[in-house]
């Protein structure tokens, strides 16, 4: 696939180490000469130095004949004129932009259409991590929780802690612990290292389990890795911007939610958009103020400034002051990698959620959702099959008779409002949705070819 990146940014040079391993034709569009002569180091792609918004520097690129453009510069009124340049003059198939302005997003339904700003895909990051948050809050003790078929069945990593009714035993146990629950483990990262699963697979203290459940069964699940946490109820988090914002308006109703910042203007417009939140003008980062505000009665403390210092250092804070749990945003890679293992929970990349929904869109097939796992190295997809038994490599056959890549494991399928955990005599029908684990993501094209409808089917 022929795809025009504009943006070499964080999420831009990302997404392009990701597309470059898989065979995809990339050119990359930045002003910054340096940072693009840095990535074209790295990687086999084509850069393009100029305006994206320029009809001249996308053809350059080669927008003539791209399947694809995805715009992700910090600039939205650069995203959305680029995407009306590349359909008006050069009619290009499918047009991805980053959009963060809210007050643009409230009018997305008018706006985003061709015969108005033609945008194919919105990609709203801000979003994508308060939603993401919000899960984490709904299931105390998760490490990452992420829905497939309209929320009715999730993946779920937790850490398993001593004490855990599994851990010293073998998967096959569970069915013991759980009769009624249908459940599978999808992938477990021993030291950082992928284990495959298997029945006599025996579970360690510290092991980074994965395991897919119908949503309603997450929790009885999670009970078996480690002790189960009770429900977070207060919540204190820092920085007033639009995912701290978006975060309390979404908790507010069944927590009790406190908002630290900054900016005296910007503490004053919040507190009058929210009605049971609690905003405070100060620096999270101020002992004496979070001593004030009963750091050591919170359940979860959020850091989500614009900066990952301040979110660090005032998340190592609250966790020494007395915070249950802490959840930081990191925008750098490096950042993340640092906080894992540390005595800090949960880190939230921005990034890594904007790289998950924007690979939805660039995957072939009837590909439904693509989360990035474990930092971007590991996948879970959600795709639909299509055809019958002459036309299709999957419908109609059994799960143990389906040619997976290496590392990759089918572990639930979605038929209808039926969750089916997977099993070897598994039979996939036409229009299952099938979640797929892929501990490599190399694989990926052959996944997507498995999924494909030869010619024959109509």
């Amino acid at each position: 696939m022929k795809i025009i990146i504009l943006g070499a940014g964080q999420v831009g040079g990302t997404l392009a180490e990701n597309l470059v391993g898989e065979q995809n034709d990339i050119t990359l569009i930045d002003l910054d000469s340096d940072r693009l002569r840095e990535l074209q180091d790295k990687m086999d792609l084509q850069v393009v130095t100029g305006h994206g918004s320029h009809p001249d520097v996308l053809r350059k690129a080669g927008a003539e004949d791209a399947d694809m453009l995805i715009a992700v510069t910090s600039d939205d009124a650069t995203n959305m004129l680029a995407c009306q340049i590349a359909f008006t003059v050069f009619d290009t198939p499918t047009k991805i932009a980053r959009i963060r302005s809210e007050q643009i997003l409230k009018y997305k339904k008018k706006l985003f259409h061709n015969q108005d700003i033609p945008v194919d895909h919105i990609i709203a990051p801000e979003q994508l991590v308060t939603r993401n948050i919000a899960r984490l809050i709904d299931y105390p003790g998760a490490l990452q929780v992420r829905e497939f078929a309209g929320g009715k069945i999730s993946l779920v990593g937790v850490k398993a802690y001593y004490g855990g009714l599994l851990v010293g035993h073998a998967l096959s146990t569970i069915r013991d612990h759980i009769p009624n629950i249908d459940t599978r483990v999808a992938a477990i990262y021993r030291n950082g290292k992928p284990i495959r699963p298997l029945g006599t697979t025996v579970i360690e203290a510290d092991d980074e389990v994965f395991f897919l459940a119908a949503t309603k069964h997450i929790r009885a699940v999670m009970s078996e890795l480690q002790k189960l946490e009770s429900a977070y109820r207060r919540i204190m988090i820092a920085g007033g911007g639009h995912i701290g914002a978006g975060l309390a308006r979404m908790l507010e109703n069944n927590h009790q939610v406190k908002i630290i910042e900054r900016n005296p203007d910007r503490a004053e417009q919040i507190a009058n958009e929210l009605d049971e939140t609690l905003v405070l003008v100060g620096d999270s980062s101020d002992t004496e103020l979070l001593l004030e505000e009963h750091i050591d009665q919170m359940d979860v403390f959020i850091a989500v400034t614009n900066d990952d210092e301040a979110n660090i250092m005032s998340a190592l804070l609250a966790k020494r002051l007395g915070a249950r749990k802490t959840i930081v945003l990191v925008q750098r890679g490096a950042y993340h990698d640092l906080i894992h293992g540390s005595e800090l929970d949960i880190a939230v990349s921005p990034q890594q959620a904007t790289i998950s929904a924007l690979l939805t869109h660039v995957r072939k097939g009837d590909i439904v959702n693509v989360y990035s796992l474990r930092r971007g190295a590991a996948e879970a997809i959600e795709a639909v099959a299509h055809g019958d038994e002459q036309s299709s490599k999957v419908v109609g056959r059994e799960i143990q008779d389906i040619k997976l890549p290496p590392g990759t494991t089918i572990g639930a399928v979605v038929r209808g409002d039926e969750v089916l955990i997977a099993h070897s005599t598994t039979v996939i029908q036409s229009d299952d949705h099938v979640i797929l684990f892929l501990v490599d993501k190399k694989y990926i094209h052959q996944v997507e070819k498995l999924f494909a409808v030869s010619a024959i089917f109509f």
